[in-house]
């Protein structure tokens, strides 16, 4: 789910510990602090009315007229995660750069007048890969995530130290817009150990994030686990939810500040099911309601994005199975994800005028441009597997995880050989999360792990045959105890006519989240199965192009395709399913130049489409529904 955000309220006995042990200036040029009833700058009373926006679901060029639209809508700040996983490819490889640059977007907000809560992590959620973990951590399946193992925290104490040193000058004591800081994120639904908490508090001080306010965020039940003395405590609850939310928090924190770190002004969509939206004008007289008690707001989300690449994350429970999400977070919020105003937007515009007596509010910029596409042709370019993306093979008796072959984003090919002539069910345990089963060179079933399938009868020639399964990492889980251990890949044992099979060549896929596709100018070959005619149903890339006058906003059509990734002009645009709900991409105008423009589609399923628009807004669709 989408949880975490803002707060308030150290008592000052303990901020003045805190100031001696990081020897800060004894004098400030402002302040931050609290008091029972409200949440003061430089001394005076300041009522926090957030919305979360996320940097790299909105491309750099539109930060400021997002943040715009918000000062229109009448929000005072912004709120954000950092995402670990971006900035720490690897191991001390660090990267603030260009969409990642979140010292930028902090400026950015001040210079439009507007405060920033900054939500590091370590973990975020955020229906992001790993919870924004980094997943090379699970490459050694010994180390524990989100727990006092040694090795976690001196990994996660290096990230928030170079974090630190991007955005600690960017704090409300040194003249920056950076007025509250959270610890973790939601921890009570993970787990209730305060020397862990402690452990992160104490990583945050020490990369210089502490001049402001730490603060916890939990849902209702959640407070024992993730709340810790000495800091303030918010809510974070559903519409509908603020009287039993709040009314928890007074019992836990009988006195103190009354804010909703995270209320969920809409929702996220997965994979395969419907397209969510929710009653925008219950949830503005629920914002009425909390606004005219005085208590502090976050809306989660004031503008979704899009979780552009292979970010995405996945929901995970024993009743309903592994649940991946969608590429659009668009997330029925007061911005849609192109920007553009939804009926939210007012609503909750004036709500927010009501109780903000003697601010008159902006009038809000006029939206980006947005224009259609003509439909174009593309070809089949080539075969995955003479794209020269696969990585040296690596031979060993049993197929290996992602993690340890080194691949975070992307795929792998898992081969071996089967005698004949046989006849048997191919059972892949603990397959993660999708794959393309080939036996000789061609397609003869897929297997989803969000449909709990993980076996297929085959039937093999007399000759034997080459076996190829190819697996997609759909989104590693985002939330609860089962992130601890999803390795991606062939996990299990695998089996045939029951007997494991073994001896197996697997090339490594890797692909970067947000980069580009740099493909072969010609194929490379591999110790694979002869060439032959070539399978029309098995992945392969497209390549394509468009010539433009003018540049606008659009949405790239995708009924017709079937399972896939789309680059164009090497910007990722994210994952494609044909099960829905969502049917379209979202490519932002900045990322589109005049004259010709390329496009690459990666389709691990092709249905015979060969063609592509854009159209002037996104297409969801009900599940089961045909193209």
């Amino acid at each position: 789910m989408a949880f975490c955000a803002a707060a308030l309220a150290v008592p000052a006995p303990l901020l003045a510990q805190r100031s001696a042990a990081r020897a800060r200036p004894a004098v400030r040029a402002h302040t931050v602090s609290t008091n029972d009833s409200a949440f003061l700058l430089d001394g005076q009373p300041f009522r926090i009315i957030a919305g979360e926006m996320h940097y790299p679901r909105v491309p750099r060029a539109y930060w400021r007229a997002r943040m715009r639209m918000a000062r229109a809508m009448g929000l005072n700040t912004i709120t954000t995660y950092v995402f670990w996983d971006l900035h720490e490819r690897g191991p001390g490889h660090f990267d603030f750069a260009g969409n990642l640059d979140v010292a930028a977007f902090v400026r950015t907000a001040q210079e439009e007048g507007l405060h920033v809560i900054l939500r590091p992590g370590p973990y975020v959620c955020s229906e992001w890969d790993l919870g924004g973990l980094p997943s090379w951590l699970l490459a050694d399946t010994t180390l524990v995530i989100r727990s006092r193992d040694e090795r976690f925290l001196a990994a996660a104490g290096r990230y928030l130290d170079r974090l630190g040193r991007e955005l600690a000058p960017l704090q409300y004591s040194r003249g920056g817009p950076i007025i509250a800081v959270q610890v973790e994120n939601e921890y009570g639904s993970f787990g209730s150990d305060s020397t862990y908490m402690r452990r992160i508090e104490g990583a945050i001080i020490h990369a210089g994030l502490g001049e402001a306010l730490l603060y916890t965020a939990d849902g209702p039940d959640q407070f024992g686990g993730g709340a810790l003395s000495g800091l303030p405590a918010v809510v974070n609850f559903g519409p509908g939810d603020a009287d039993t939310a709040f009314a928890r928090l007074q019992r836990f924190r009988p006195t103190g500040l009354r804010m909703a770190g995270e209320w969920w002004a809409g929702w996220f969509d997965q994979w395969g099911e419907g397209h969510n939206t929710t009653d925008a004008a219950a949830e503005a007289r629920e914002l009425e309601a909390m606004l005219g008690r005085g208590y502090s707001v976050n809306l989660y989300m004031f503008h979704g994005g899009t979780t552009f690449g292979l970010l995405n994350g996945a929901n995970y429970d024993r009743r309903n199975g592994y649940r991946p999400q969608t590429t659009s977070y668009d997330y029925d919020a007061a911005l849609d994800e192109g920007g553009r105003r939804s009926r939210k937007f007012a609503l909750f515009r004036e709500v927010i005028a009501r109780h903000s007596p003697g601010v008159a509010l902006p009038e809000p910029p006029a939206a980006a441009p947005v224009i259609a596409i003509p439909r174009f042709p593309l070809r089949r370019a080539m075969s995955l597997e003479a794209s020269g993306l696969l990585g040296a093979p690596v031979r060993a008796e049993r197929p290996r995880t992602f993690e340890t072959l080194g691949v975070d984003f992307g795929y792998v090919l898992y081969r071996t050989r089967l005698a004949g002539p046989s006849q048997g069910t191919l059972i892949l345990r603990g397959l993660r999360d999708y794959a393309v089963v080939s036996l000789g060179g061609h397609v003869v079933g897929t297997l989803d792990r969000r449909l709990r399938q993980d076996s297929l009868v085959l039937d093999v020639p007399a000759a034997g045959a080459t076996l190829d399964v190819l697996v997609e990492n759909t989104g590693r889980i985002n939330f609860g105890r089962d992130l601890v251990r999803d390795w991606k890949g062939l996990t299990g044992a695998v089996s045939f006519a029951g007997r494991e099979l073994t001896g197996w060549t697997m090339y490594p896929i890797p692909l970067e989240p947000l980069g580009g596709v740099r493909l072969a100018r010609s194929a490379r070959g591999t110790d694979g199965p002869p060439a032959g005619a070539p399978d029309t149903t098995a992945p392969a890339f497209f390549r394509g192009a468009f010539t433009l006058r003018d540049v606008g906003d659009t949405w790239l059509d995708l009924r017709g395709w079937g399972k896939g990734v789309v680059w164009v002009n090497g910007h990722d645009l994210g994952r494609f399913w044909s099960i829905g709900p969502q049917r379209t991409l979202y490519l932002p105008g900045p990322w589109l130049k005049r004259g010709a423009n390329e496009v690459i589609i990666l389709d691990l399923a092709p249905q015979g489409s060969a063609t592509l628009a854009g159209l002037t807004g996104p297409v969801f669709t009900a599940p089961g529904s045909r193209d």
